[in-house]
C-alpha cells in the first residue's frame, strides 16, 4: 500500500513556479525544488514525474494565477472601454515594482521562450498559446476602447500593443528603464 500524500500539490507547484520564474527551467537545480517546496526529491518525482512535470505544473499555476486574472477584464462579453488601458498600467506597474516577481523576472512564458526549454514542442506550444491569448484580449480590450474604429485597425494596435508587451516582459531584466517605454507607447497607442 503506497503511502498518503500529505501535501497540496498546488502549494509545490506555485514554490516550484517562483524557482523556475526567478532562474528558468534549465538552472532550476533538483536541490533548488526541494528547497522551495519543501518536498524531497522523490515526492516531487511520485507527484510530478519529473522537473518537465513540474514545470509544466508551474506553467498551468502561473496561467491561472498570474495572466487570467490581469487577461479577465479584457476578456468578457462587455469589456469596458477602460479595460485595455488599467491592463497596461497593471502591467507598467508590476514591472516597476521592485518587490514584485514581475519587476524582477519579467514574464515566466517569455523568458521561457527564448530558452531551450522552449524546443519542446509542448512548451513552444504553451508560450504561443500565451501569445494568441494575450493578443485576443488586447484587441477586445482596443475595440472596446475605440467602437467606431475598423476591425483592421483593432487587429493592427493590437498586434503591435501585443508585440510591445511581450517584449517589455522579456527586457525587464537586461534594461528595465526601455521595459517602461515600451509600455508607455502601447499606452499612447491605445488612446
Amino acid at each position: 500500500m503506497g503511502r498518503v500524500q500529505t501535501f497540496d500539490t498546488d502549494v509545490a507547484a506555485r514554490a516550484a513556479r517562483e524557482v523556475f520564474w526567478r532562474r528558468g527551467y534549465e538552472a532550476a537545480a533538483i536541490p533548488e525544488l526541494e528547497a522551495a517546496t519543501g518536498l524531497r526529491r522523490s515526492s516531487l518525482y511520485n507527484t510530478f514525474g519529473s522537473k518537465r512535470g513540474l514545470f509544466d505544473a508551474a506553467v498551468r499555476s502561473y496561467l491561472q494565477e498570474v495572466i487570467a486574472p490581469r487577461l479577465r477584464p479584457m476578456t468578457g462579453d462587455n469589456v469596458d472601454g477602460e479595460a485595455v488601458v488599467d491592463y497596461l498600467r497593471g502591467v507598467k506597474s508590476a514591472l516597476a515594482d521592485p518587490d514584485a516577481a514581475a519587476g524582477r523576472y519579467g514574464c515566466l512564458l517569455m523568458n521561457t521562450a527564448g530558452a531551450p526549454v522552449a524546443m519542446e514542442p509542448a512548451v513552444g506550444e504553451a508560450v504561443a498559446a500565451y501569445r494568441e491569448e494575450l493578443r485576443a484580449a488586447l484587441y477586445a480590450g482596443v475595440s472596446a476602447r475605440h467602437p467606431r474604429a475598423e476591425p483592421e485597425q483593432w487587429a493592427r494596435v493590437a498586434e503591435a500593443v501585443t508585440a510591445l508587451v511581450t517584449s517589455a516582459f522579456a527586457l525587464t531584466r537586461v534594461d528595465h528603464a526601455v521595459a517602461l517605454r515600451s509600455l508607455e507607447t502601447a499606452l499612447e497607442l491605445v488612446d
